[in-house]
């Protein structure tokens, strides 16, 4: 039912950052992280010590299973929030439903997975929106609070320190394959619905000040945001990624998604791989992930360090 699953469905990046442009340009005082540097979600400052965080997260089935679909897209819509350091209070769901082609048992089994997450989260799910949809889409616009000198953001990298990835990569493989073969990666459902609450905590409680979650443009290209953003480089230590069982065979086997080609494309410009670096090692780091983990620029304990922020801009691939 899905011309692309999941994050994978997402408009690329270059061709998204030429149309957010029309948004530029606004300034209120209140704002603490708006629209310029890609953040994950938006910072609003309403008092002394108290942000509201905001952010709405949505795509296609990602699986068959529509419990399992609920539980990714929550886990997924929540991220954002976990990913700028903040506490989900609330979220409301944001649905698209072809009902003349799917009975709606299937939309109640995928609000029940959504549910099932927020209820793990303590998050409250409070109605939302829907629309009769040819295809299928599900996600949350979830609100949260956080202290505004505490958050985690893009633009906050700085030269000399470790970068930390919370979750293995290679959903977008696994993905791939799932649609094309029907298989299921239990260790993929797995990985995408857990969520990101105890990482943002830990990178907190370490220190950290900048952090970003990978989602549907690969580790290299949010990776290539929040470099871009702080002004510095990066080196990526492509051997230290952890992957996903069963995505190396999956990218063996040809389960390449467009947009995780595209997403390649997008970065390609400003890497620097070297020479034992191929180009299927390339795609892989530019895996379009569904709920993956947070990329954080400091070390937090029990999680592997995967590179390092560095003086300069772009990304050296070892």
């Amino acid at each position: 039912m899905a011309h692309g699953g999941g994050c994978a469905s997402k408009i690329p990046a270059g061709e998204l950052e030429e149309v957010v442009t029309a948004l530029a340009g606004q300034h209120h005082d209140s704002v603490v992280v708006g629209l310029a540097d890609g953040d994950d979600a938006a910072a609003v400052r309403i008092a002394d010590g108290l942000a509201v965080l905001s952010t709405a997260d949505f795509f296609t089935p990602v699986v068959d299973d529509p419990f399992d679909w609920g539980r990714i897209t929550a886990a997924n819509a929540l991220s954002d929030i976990y990913a700028m350091g903040g506490e989900p209070v609330v979220a409301i769901n944001l649905v698209g439903w072809p009902r003349a082609t799917l009975p709606l048992e299937l939309l109640r089994e995928v609000l029940a997975g959504g549910l099932a997450t927020a209820q793990e989260a303590g998050v409250p799910v409070l109605g939302g929106h829907s629309v009769d949809d040819p295809e299928p889409k599900y996600g949350m616009a979830v609100t949260g609070t956080a202290d505004p000198e505490q958050l985690l953001r893009n633009d906050a990298a700085r030269p000399g320190l470790p970068l930390t990835l919370t979750k293995p990569i290679g959903s977008g493989l696994l993905n791939n394959r799932h649609k094309s073969t029907g298989e299921v990666f239990a260790a993929a459902v797995e990985t995408m619905t857990a969520l990101n609450r105890d990482a943002s905590r830990a990178a907190l409680a370490a220190g950290a000040r900048a952090a970003t979650d990978v989602t549907g443009f690969g580790l290299l290209g949010h990776l290539h945001k929040m470099i871009r953003a702080s002004g510095v480089g990066a080196v990526l230590d492509q051997a230290a990624v952890p992957l996903i069982e069963g995505a190396a065979e999956a990218l063996r086997d040809g389960y390449i998604s467009g947009g995780t080609r595209k997403n390649l494309d997008w970065v390609r410009e400003h890497l620097r791989p070297a020479s034992s670096i191929s180009e299927e090692d390339l795609l892989v780091l530019a895996d379009a992930q569904t709920s993956g983990g947070l990329l954080v620029v400091g070390e937090v304990p029990g999680y592997p360090v995967i590179g390092e922020i560095v003086e300069g801009s772009g990304i050296d691939v070892r």
